[in-house]
């Protein structure tokens, strides 16, 4: 059984856990609670069942035993597929990582992409492909890139907009599903799989392909499922070819220092922070844009789009 399946194994714990998922769906979080943790008495090594017991605990007011339950999720989870680390570090119970795990990302998207596309598009008013398109449009006219490399290209969404002004298109990305997604449209002349969080050595962009390929990078929506942004910005580094452009979007932290975690779970992060990084990278800052990227929850979510070019 994996770690993250819904179904516990045990008929008697999964109905009761979906006694307490429609508990909580009808607003009843301290009753759904009491049922989810009868239901791990029967199975008390489902991982699952305590990241959602946490949830209940949570919205009931119980912050303490939200806090155990997560702690519970990390020992029978240690590589944290569900961000249980992430939910620590905003109930106050540990330091917010400088990036999330691997596996919950991958996770996240793996689950995500069948219906990806229509829930961004149609239901939360996505706009950073043609926002970003759109501001590289306007810096650089009607230039054709001779390589683009999409960094985080999901379902290809961004790929889609600059697949006509790119004699090579490749895109990468975490998860398999989202890449499946993507070789469905038949836009990309080569996808890959690739951990932005990863050092340049480890992440899957290199090895046989070579550095300096690109005279555009793109990073369209991926930086706020990073903290620490150096991961990302050495790769970029690594991938542009002198004079390349680097296009990326991130969720705006307004004043605050350097990034930080949101209750979404996604990571926003400064202007001054990111034109540090640029300048540290020798990137220059091109344009900068500052927009409404998403809708979540009913409120729009302030975002910066970003253009940087390498020395020629």
């Amino acid at each position: 059984m994996a770690a993250h399946q819904l179904s516990s194994g045990d008929l008697i714990a999964d109905r009761r856990a979906d006694y307490a998922k429609m508990l909580a769906e009808s607003g009843d979080h301290q009753g759904a609670a009491e049922l989810m943790a009868q239901a791990l008495e029967l199975v008390p090594n489902w991982a699952a069942g305590w990241f959602r017991l946490a949830d209940y605990e949570e919205k009931s007011g119980r912050k303490e035993a939200a806090v155990a339950a997560l702690r519970t999720t990390l020992r029978l989870n240690s590589e944290d597929i569900f961000g249980a680390s992430l939910k620590l570090a905003l109930l106050g119970a540990g330091d917010a990582p400088e990036q999330p795990p691997s596996t919950y990302v991958e996770r996240l998207f793996d689950d995500y992409a069948e219906r990806f596309d229509q829930a961004l598009v149609e239901k939360l008013d996505y706009s950073v492909p043609e926002k970003l398109a759109a501001l590289i449009d306007r810096a650089t006219g009607a230039q054709k890139f001779r390589h683009v490399t999409d960094l985080g290209c999901g379902t290809g969404l961004f790929g889609e907009r600059i697949r006509g002004r790119a004699d090579f298109l490749e895109g990468f990305d975490l998860s398999a599903n989202m890449l499946a997604k993507a070789e469905g449209k038949a836009i990309y002349d080569r996808l890959g799989r690739a951990d932005l969080s990863l050092s340049p050595d480890d992440c899957g962009l290199f090895g046989e392909l070579a550095e300096a390929r690109a005279d555009l990078v793109s990073a369209a929506d991926v930086l706020m499922y990073l903290g620490s942004l150096e991961s990302a910005f050495t790769i970029a580094d690594r991938l542009l070819a002198p004079g390349g452009l680097f296009a990326f979007s991130v969720e705006d932290a307004a004043d605050n220092v350097g990034f930080v975690l949101r209750p979404s779970l996604r990571y926003a992060h400064s202007q001054a922070h990111v034109a540090s990084l640029c300048a540290a990278f020798g990137l220059s800052t091109i344009a900068i844009e500052r927009t409404v990227i998403r809708m979540d929850a009913g409120l729009p979510i302030a975002g910066i789009l970003f253009l940087a070019g390498k020395s020629a």
